[in-house]
């Protein structure tokens, strides 16, 4: 009832009769051809409704000045329910979001119509995120500020995957990796001290594009420049004191050092105990008591700044071992510590206050990526994929309203 009572004052309204002729986007003119009739489904249900409609014989395509007013241009969903399509595949599976909206508000959307409202919203958000760079006003930008970036696989469709060389016993891939930014603050203390993230302060920027630029382009790479964004959005740049955490892998330390070169890096603790547990278990075996033991002398090493010791019992490893794949292994493990030895002194970190684990960043892999797009039966285009992720990562961001304030005001402006 509420929404044929919406449609009748709707139609009755002929305001956007606007004349015998408009101008038509292709630079021609456009005239009027009478009221044309659609059905729109909004919050309240089904409207149809009439609308003044101009047709350009130049381009021989029409349009209606109400449709943009409405939000309801080129689509048969108002921007309230394209709105609650969004929210829903932010968060669950097309076939899910399909049965939400049909559960909890009563609208048949197919999971089909939501797979294309969601694809296409994310599209506007990505585009949206590449232009909307604000930086905050300095009192709002905390002391210390802190920059992770990683990488996670996403199951791609075969179509997307022809070429490309993987980890598969072939040599084929199957899945692309999406490279994601998170930026947060962690003034708040644990009972031990430790720093511990700030409630509402993460965001979240990511999508399958290249960190990789070659030394005769003008330009940084694409997530390269995609990190600038969100540093600057969240006033990283400017902040008091900067930490760039990573996992140790190169390319990593490589945009970080180009971007921030006054940002302190520090490499994940646990990926470094990680890097010295995997050895372990090529020089011990596993389960082993003794390399269990052997490892753990590492990690309390690592977490007391004594590299030299453990660079110390690789180098003895190294001498004892003659299998030639184990001394490879020791050998790799040595030059990861050797390359990151600088971003490895966490007693000196500590004392200053600073996070040590890239645990938000890994979180953020989980939450932001592997959650909702690393489902069983799920395999992805490009192009799709970095629609929901950038649909994704504008929610858990809370970013999602003030991109639907600025969609309102294009449309008002319209």
């Amino acid at each position: 009832m509420a929404a044929r009572a919406v449609a009748r004052r709707l139609n009755a309204d002929h305001t956007d009769y606007a004349g015998p002729a408009l101008p038509c986007r292709c630079g021609h003119t456009a005239h009027y051809a009478g009221r044309k009739a659609k059905t729109v489904l909004t919050a309240l249900g089904e409207l149809r409704l009439e609308r003044a409609y101009y047709h350009c014989t130049a381009c021989r395509s029409g349009f209606c000045p109400r449709d943009r007013v409405l939000g309801v241009e080129g689509v048969s969903l108002s921007p309230a329910v394209t709105r609650m399509v969004g929210i829903a595949a932010a968060l669950v599976s097309f076939a899910e979001s399909s049965e939400l909206l049909g559960a909890l508000a009563g609208l048949p959307v197919p999971a089909k119509q939501v797979e294309r409202t969601a694809e296409a919203l994310g599209q506007a958000m990505a585009a949206d995120e590449r232009q909307q760079v604000v930086p905050p006003a300095p009192a709002e930008i905390a002391p210390t500020l802190y920059l992770g970036i990683d990488g996670t696989g996403v199951p791609m469709r075969k179509a997307e995957m022809i070429e490309r060389v993987g980890k598969q016993a072939d040599g084929t891939a199957k899945t692309r990796e999406v490279k994601l930014c998170t930026v947060w603050s962690a003034e708040g203390r644990d009972a031990e001290g430790v720093p511990v993230r700030d409630a509402g302060s993460v965001s979240y920027s990511a999508a399958i594009e290249s960190a990789a630029t070659r030394d005769t382009e003008a330009t940084c790479s694409a997530f390269a420049r995609r990190v600038e964004r969100e540093a600057h959005r969240r006033g990283f740049d400017r902040a008091t004191r900067q930490a760039v955490l990573g996992d140790g892998a190169p390319w990593i330390w490589n945009l970080a050092g180009e971007a921030f070169p006054a940002a302190i890096q520090i490499v994940d603790r646990f990926h470094a105990k990680e890097h010295l547990s995997a050895l372990a278990k090529v020089l011990y075996g596993a389960p082993s008591d003794l390399g269990d033991a052997w490892a753990a002398a590492r990690h309390a090493e690592l977490d007391a700044g004594q590299l030299h010791q453990i660079v110390a019992a690789l180098v003895a490893q190294y001498r004892a071992r003659r299998d030639p794949a184990k001394r490879e292994e020791v050998r790799k493990c040595l030059g990861y510590l050797s390359a990151n030895r600088q971003r490895m002194r966490y007693p000196m970190f500590r004392a200053q206050g600073l996070c040590t684990s890239t645990a938000v960043v890994e979180a953020g892999c989980k939450v932001a990526i592997g959650t909702r797009l690393k489902r069983a039966g799920m395999h992805w285009t490009v192009r799709g994929a970095n629609a929901i992720i950038a649909l994704r990562c504008c929610k858990l961001s809370g970013r999602f309203e003030d991109f639907w304030e600025r969609r309102a005001q294009r449309c008002v402006a319209s």
